[in-house]
């Protein structure tokens, strides 16, 4: 046997989207990380073992501007582009890239640690070493490093180290929760497997294994949708364990799992109910996707209150968006709907004092084993969420190695500096403003070559017929006075429309009534129909405006989206089928959806100016949507002119980075395997060429750096030598697809 020893100032366990985000944001931080996959392969549930669709805070389009940023963003987004059909495969590769990219990163697959070791008592441990086994190269490894991550999921690590944890469902009376049942119990969301099929352009045959179970001999058919065609997460409800042990009872669960998988696929084949002769499997998973298992306690434990009440924390240092999504225990034999799901408004957020262990003063956790409920899990769960809270945890850590002390005096001493690094990486915090001292653009005035002053959306395509309840979702900065739509009226009627304001800024739902119009038009096509709305709120925020239904007037789509203006419409029914999911539509994000017409906004004008779109923007603290577009929008580009920011100081600085941060539009739902299609590879708002000038002493602009056929959201440039200038300008000389030059944030450094 071959033994190891690994000293590095970080050692984080499990590869899945947690770990490797945890992992990343360390190493970036400048420390040694270790990083211990017990598969060979990273990504956990999303990998091609798994394969599940990596689903976060959008919840499928349900929340608006809510896509992760930061590390998982740029995995979305670098999928986006070299993965556009989703193959489980290249998923694996953009997720290894990413960590092969860092130098501070040694990655240790298919190395299994089960032994660890800690000292003190119960309320105050500490571990020293964790060892695993590399399995096919027979090598015994000993971790040694001043901080561990348990990104597990089952938290294994944790548990053997002596952390505090909770399994099971709590009982109502312990955190408040409507949907906690009333009695405590071990009951735990159960496991699935997936499997994928194709067309084979020929009659196939199927015959069954002996243990493929007769699934109509259960209420599979009758409760669950099968479709010929349907393959991979749409059979997430293959689901079974919950009144199981999902980690001792592990292989019972795979077999029962299996057993229904063929049952499945002898049905389809074979039942003569679908039209499937030429459909085969493909692939069928070989081990269970667990879902929940131990959930360990830290200094806070987050619960359904917190989510539904989108609870503020001074310690916020990442956000989800997911239903709360739980399922019954009896899984895919269960009568019930396959899941039922609480929505809250908008996104919530998740403190750091949920990222760390109340009892093991050396351990932070992410992934599916942070401190939270077992309602709460319900939505903390999903691997986007998974992946930020892995952002955040990584970066805790590094800043604890870094200054020897623990996540908890890292929290109590240290949170402002925790928080603040994590917006330069440009992890989001959602109501965070940089306030980094060390930020040269933040002292800088801001000049732009043009500035679109303008709301006018005025390229009609197709209509909608106004027979349900619409609305649009417009930035009002400094205020509203006036507003038009483009409509075709069949005959004389009156319209009503409403304002409403959005409650929190990050939320995209009627909340309060401002005010209403009603206007009496005449029949005609096409015209510009004025409503007499006027709102000067105090600062500048969002207003959502409803045009009431009326069967005698179609709206008109717009062929070209813009920032800052969405779409809805009334949904008075379920989104999902009633037999897989449960929606229910008294809640707001269900009631009011885009229906897949996110870049279709309605033809529409304000009659007063904005700066909703002002250059300042750029310095104004945030880097994504929150109560307004917050960025810089240019009026509409030519091919011979481009577009310029510029910053300039009053005295000359000394420069060594540039942080560049474009729109990679966060209403824009991208996920790995692709639960849907986006027209494009990369985000068309996404500049893709430009350049960086700065003026010398003596009036001249030099050219300090390019980007060429961009496709990323943040560009980080690091000077290969300081540069001395009183005046910076970003050149925007071409977008990858979008008419206006667009630019969220910029930060410049000094030495």
């Amino acid at each position: 046997m071959k033994q190891e020893f690994v000293h590095n100032d970080i050692t984080v366990i499990g590869g899945g989207l947690a770990g490797v985000c945890a992992a990343i944001a360390a190493a970036r931080l400048g420390q040694q990380v270790a990083l211990v996959q017990n598969r060979p392969v990273l990504g956990g549930n999303s990998s091609s073992e798994v394969r599940v669709w990596v689903c976060g805070a959008t919840a499928h389009g349900t929340n608006r501007y809510a896509r992760e940023t930061g590390i998982m963003g740029e995995l979305f987004v670098e999928n986006q582009y070299r993965n556009p059909e989703g193959n489980p495969y290249l998923w694996d590769l953009v997720v290894l890239e990413a960590i092969k990219a860092e130098s501070n990163i040694t990655l240790y697959l298919n190395t299994d640690v089960h032994e660890v070791e800690a000292e003190g008592n119960e309320t105050d441990r500490k571990i020293t070493s964790v060892t695993g086994w590399m399995m096919g190269s027979e090598r015994r490894i000993r971790f040694e490093s001043s901080i561990y991550l348990d990104c597990t999921g089952d938290g294994l690590i944790g548990f053997l180290a002596g952390a505090q944890f909770a399994l099971g469902r709590e009982a109502r009376s312990e955190y408040g929760e409507e949907w906690a049942p009333e009695i405590a119990d071990n009951i735990t969301l159960g496991s699935t497997i997936l499997f994928y099929t194709k067309d084979a352009g020929m009659p196939v045959s199927f015959v069954p294994p002996f243990f493929a179970k007769n699934i109509a001999d259960t209420s599979i058919p009758i409760r669950r949708v099968i479709k010929s065609g349907d393959s991979g997460c749409h059979y997430w409800w293959i689901e079974w364990g919950g009144e199981h042990d999902a980690v001792h009872d592990n292989e019972l669960i795979r077999d029962e799992l299996w057993s229904v998988i063929y049952g499945i696929w002898d049905y389809i084949k074979n039942s003569g109910k679908f039209a499937a002769d030429n459909m085969t499997l493909e692939w069928v998973g070989s081990q269970p996707g667990k879902r929940e298992y131990r959930r360990f306690t830290g200094d806070y434990v987050l619960n359904q209150n917190d989510i539904i009440e989108q609870r503020d924390f001074a310690d916020a240092v990442a956000f989800g968006g997911w239903s709360i999504d739980l399922h019954p225990p009896q899984g895919m034999y269960a009568e019930a709907s396959g899941s039922k799901h609480m929505h809250a408004d908008g996104v919530y957020h998740v403190p750091f004092r949920s990222l760390y262990s109340a009892n093991v003063n050396n351990l932070l956790m992410a992934g599916r084993d942070i401190s939270a409920s077992h309602v709460a899990f319900g939505t903390t769960r999903v691997m986007a969420t998974c992946a930020v809270i892995g952002e955040a945890a990584g970066t805790g850590a590094a800043l604890s190695a870094s200054k020897g002390i623990s996540p908890r005096q890292l929290h109590d001493h240290h949170l402002a500096e925790l928080k603040q690094t994590l917006l330069k990486q440009d992890a989001s915090i959602i109501g965070l403003r940089n306030s980094d001292e060390l930020d040269l653009a933040r002292k800088a005035k801001v000049t732009a070559s043009s500035t679109l002053s303008v709301i006018e959306i005025n390229q009609p395509g197709a209509t909608f017929p106004l027979i349900q309840d619409a609305a649009l979702l417009l930035p009002v900065d400094p205020g509203l006075s006036g507003f038009q739509l483009l409509l075709d009226i069949k005959q004389q009627t009156e319209i009503t429309v409403e304002l409403w304001d959005t409650g929190r800024k990050e939320n995209y739902v009627p909340h309060t009534q401002v005010a209403t119009a009603t206007t009496r038009a005449e029949a005609g096509q096409q015209q510009w129909v004025s409503f007499d709305l006027e709102w000067h709120p105090l600062e500048p925020q969002n207003a959502f405006i409803i045009i009431r239904a009326n069967a005698a007037v179609n709206l008109y789509h717009s062929e070209e989206p813009l920032n800052g203006v969405l779409i809805f419409f009334k949904n008075d029914q379920a989104h999902v089928s009633k037999d897989l999911e449960d929606h229910s539509t008294d809640q707001l994000v269900v009631l009011w959806k885009m229906q897949n017409k996110a870049r279709q906004p309605f033809c529409c004008r304000l009659n007063s100016a904005t700066a909703a779109f002002a250059a300042h923007n750029v310095i104004n603290g945030y880097h994504r949507p929150f109560g307004g577009p917050q960025a810089w929008l240019s009026q509409p580009m030519t091919d011979e002119v481009p577009e310029w920011l510029q910053l300039q100081w009053e005295q000359e600085q000394s420069l060594t980075e540039i942080h560049l941060t474009f729109n990679d539009d966060v209403n824009e739902d991208l996920v790995n395997l692709h639960h849907h299609r986006t027209p494009f590879a990369i985000i068309p708002e996404l500049v893709r060429n430009y350049r960086v000038e700065a003026r010398t002493a003596d009036g001249e602009w030099n050219v300090v750096l390019r980007g060429t056929d961009n496709h990323k959201r943040k560009c980080v440039h690091r000077l290969p030598q300081p540069i001395q200038t009183d005046c910076l300008k970003v050149v925007i000389e071409s977008t990858n697809g979008s008419r206006h030059a667009e630019l969220m944030e910029i930060r410049a450094y000094g030495n």
